[in-house]
């Protein structure tokens, strides 16, 4: 019996999507809202996920996978394992990133392609009931002309639940991919079996096609993202309680000049969303910081102890060689 591990995390993400054309275009073309089979795309060449600054004082940022098409259009995906509220920023911010270092000096607006960011949630961060969010420029008021050059696609997958394998064919196989393939699944459904692309996509997911380093990092991720969810559930707590301070506070202001059961209902709420957002962001910030760095110091000793050249581990971990020799 075959043993998948999940394709969501960072190591099996990029080794499918980061190293196989054929199923990357696949994804894209399943998941992007083109408007017809013209807009789809053919072929890709692979880009250095590192989106470096011309000024090195501005800030470096790094995607999972970037390609370009032939007609230049650039493509952005991520896997995004936690929902925090500066990740619509981080995408803004990269995809802005990748359009304007198209051009060079002397070059001309019009030579610029778009930049589409593909997004997948494991997490959800809108009241929608739907899982496809689809963000573009747009002109509100009158036109709703579109200014072209950015396009941002957000796609929650834990309100995924295919209704129909029928509609959109391949989307519903690839969203089914990511959403039930994991290391507890025993068989592998036929239907993702049956389909050629899907099927090279389980087989990347195998255990057996992992090396033993691989597999460590791979469990150091779940254990990361553990930590991590632990203290954004610790910043949210704080948060709460710290709302419910500010809330009463104010509620009570309010109650004696609009009725105290009308003052308390909206101070309460505004307060708990002044105060969530507030314990979030000192929460994540300093827990975040520091448990990253004992993450990286924890794995680097566990990476050591299994025999894991020093330059491999600093380049996994991103502790320098020597804070690794010095563990």
């Amino acid at each position: 019996m075959k043993k998948y591990l999940d394709p969501k995390t960072d190591l099996t993400f990029k080794k499918v999507f980061g190293e196989h054309k054929d199923l990357v275009i696949s994804f894209m073309n399943a998941l992007l809202p083109f408007d017809s089979p013209e807009e789809e795309i053919e072929d890709v060449e692979y880009l250095s996920p590192e989106l470096v600054p011309v000024n090195p004082l501005w800030k470096d940022s790094v995607v999972d996978v970037r390609c370009r098409d032939a007609r230049g259009r650039q493509f952005i995906v991520e896997m995004q394992m936690m929902w925090t509220v500066e990740y619509k920023q981080r995408v803004l911010f990269n995809a802005s990133k990748a359009y304007v270092s198209q051009l060079h000096k002397g070059e001309e607006f019009h030579l610029l392609q778009p930049v589409y960011s593909l997004n997948m949630l494991n997490d959800t961060y809108s009241d929608s009931e739907s899982y496809y969010h689809d963000y573009k420029i747009v002109e509100v008021a009158e036109t709703k002309e579109v200014i072209d050059g950015l396009r941002f696609i957000f796609i929650e997958l834990p309100k995924f639940t295919p209704k129909s394998y029928c509609e959109k064919k391949m989307q519903t196989l690839w969203l089914r991919y990511l959403t039930e393939i994991d290391e507890k699944t025993d068989e592998a459904p036929k239907e993702l079996l049956e389909n050629p692309q899907i099927s090279k996509a389980m087989e990347e997911l195998e255990e057996s096609a992992f090396s033993q380093s691989e597999l460590y990092i791979y469990d150091r991720f779940w254990d990361m993202v553990s930590t991590s969810r632990t203290l954004i559930n610790s910043a949210l707590r704080r948060g709460k309680m710290q709302g419910e301070m500010i809330g009463e506070e104010r509620g009570l202001k309010r109650g004696m000049r609009k009725g105290m059961r009308k003052g308390m209902e909206e101070g309460l709420k505004k307060g708990m969303a002044e105060g969530l957002e507030k314990g979030m962001e000192k929460g994540m910030e300093k827990g975040l910081e520091k448990g990253k760095e004992d993450e990286r110091r924890k794995n680097a000793v566990g990476m050591k102890a299994e025999g894991i050249p020093v330059e491999v581990i600093s380049r996994v971990t991103g502790l320098t060689p020597e804070q690794v020799s010095a563990l």
